[in-house]
């Protein structure tokens, strides 16, 4: 089938962006560093577990997951000053090379058996480092390439690109690490990111010149730039003013700071509670991912009910759907569990950010969602870190039911808090 004759087969909205050769040349790659970023939360872990040292598992397994997160929230804070001015494809280029570079090199210290679990770590920190500013660029690039009016379409096929990379990324992992040791997948994910680093130095931009596309001839774009330090500080400041927005912000903190300590507690309860391989690990984050793809689409219905009902809501239901690992339930009881908690999970995000745009003034938006996401980069990468110590005292079972029961706890709480404060708010009002 040609390439027009594909094109006719896609709704009306997005065909006028496949007339862009630059957008055609990197919409393929960013799909295939999806995908190897999806076989990584498997390859990631498992890899992990394979070479820690006896009794070790749970401690390496937390490291490598937050060095594979942390240093990218590191690096979006400190290096503002001299990255936010950047054309957004050498940003692009830049974070693509260095995860090509270093991911690259798990591998081939795999292969000549040094792979130390201190190295491990080290890679896995370094390939991240610049991976906001990566993602800031690659959004930017696209406002850089596209008229205004396309580019909701083009966000929204980036966007299902990565939703469907959380479904069949882990479940080709899962797969393939039956054949292949997880190490090899993870150089998957560093040749995808070194053939994205080729496309983009292959793109120009309206002006012609090749890797200059969306160069900032001011600041760069607010909604897609990492966090800056300047407008994070201001936001905190006019939090501080702002009790309710202060209480959706400490929720979503404590929500993902839980979600931390599972995260690293499944790839050990699929080894050693159930003996099983990464075949099963791929399996639950691929339901996990169906069911959130699910759950984001529901989003827009749940609009119509009152978002902090249906936030607590949220927060309480994942919890409970953790619940039954601790129980020992057998494995298609908790894969049911995860499913269903990805359906619940999937619009959390969306309402999160709908409170903050019903709650905050017009010309302070930005300003305030840049304090959120520098108070959040932090949640899920210490969560994380904290999974390996408590797996060594509670089993993994045990930390996936007590994550579990604290989020049900946190929803409890916060419930109460926001009916005490809408109390003492009608109070005044009297």
């Amino acid at each position: 089938m040609t390439a027009p004759q594909t094109t006719r087969l896609l709704p009306q909205a997005y065909r006028p962006l496949f007339a862009h050769a630059g957008f055609r040349r990197l919409l393929p790659a960013l799909a295939a560093s999806d995908l190897g970023d999806g076989m990584s939360v498997v390859a990631v872990a498992w890899l992990a577990i394979e070479i820690a040292p006896p009794g070790r598992s749970g401690m390496l397994l937390g490291a490598a997951l937050a060095a594979y997160a942390l240093p990218g929230a590191a690096g979006a804070l400190l290096f503002g000053r001299w990255l936010r001015r950047l054309p957004a494809a050498r940003l692009l280029a830049a974070d693509s090379r260095i995860r090509a570079l270093l991911l690259g090199c798990v591998p081939l210290a795999w292969a000549l058996d040094v792979l130390h679990p201190v190295l491990y770590v080290a890679l896995l920190a370094g390939s991240s480092v610049l991976h906001a500013w990566g993602n800031a660029g690659k959004y930017s690039l696209l406002a850089g390439l596209l008229p205004a009016e396309q580019r909701l379409a083009a966000n929204a096929l980036l966007s299902s690109s990565t939703s469907a990379s959380i479904v069949i990324g882990p479940a080709l992992a899962g797969f393939l690490a039956a054949a292949v040791s997880p190490a090899w997948l993870i150089g998957l994910d560093a040749l995808s990111f070194a053939v994205l680093a080729v496309q983009v130095g292959r793109v120009r931009g309206p002006s012609g010149d090749a890797g200059q596309a969306g160069r900032a001839d001011g600041p760069p774009d607010e909604a897609a730039a990492p966090v800056d330090a300047d407008r994070s500080a201001a936001g905190l400041h006019l939090l501080r003013k702002q009790p309710e927005l202060l209480g959706v912000l400490a929720l979503t903190w404590f929500f993902n700071f839980l979600y931390g300590p599972a995260e690293v507690a499944l790839p050990l309860h699929v080894t050693d509670d159930l003996h099983a391989g990464a075949g099963l690990l791929g399996l639950y984050w691929a339901l996990f991912g169906a069911g959130a793809v699910l759950g984001g689409l529901a989003a827009g219905a749940l609009r119509r009910f009152p978002l902090w009902p249906v936030t607590l809501t949220i927060v309480a239901g994942w919890g409970l759907a953790l619940v039954p690992f601790g129980l020992g339930a057998p494995a298609a009881v908790t894969l049911a569990c995860f499913t269903l908690g990805g359906l619940i999970y999937g619009p959390f995000t969306a309402l999160s950010y709908t409170l903050f745009q019903d709650r905050t003034p017009a010309a302070w938006l930005t300003t305030v969602l840049a304090a959120r996401s520098a108070a959040l980069l932090t949640a899920g990468p210490v969560g994380t870190a904290l999974g390996g110590p408590l797996i060594a005292l509670m089993g993994p079972r045990g930390v996936l039911a007590a994550s579990g029961i604290a989020t049900v706890v946190l929803a409890l709480v916060a419930a109460v808090l926001r009916a005490r404060t809408g109390r003492r708010a009608a109070s005044r009002l009297v």
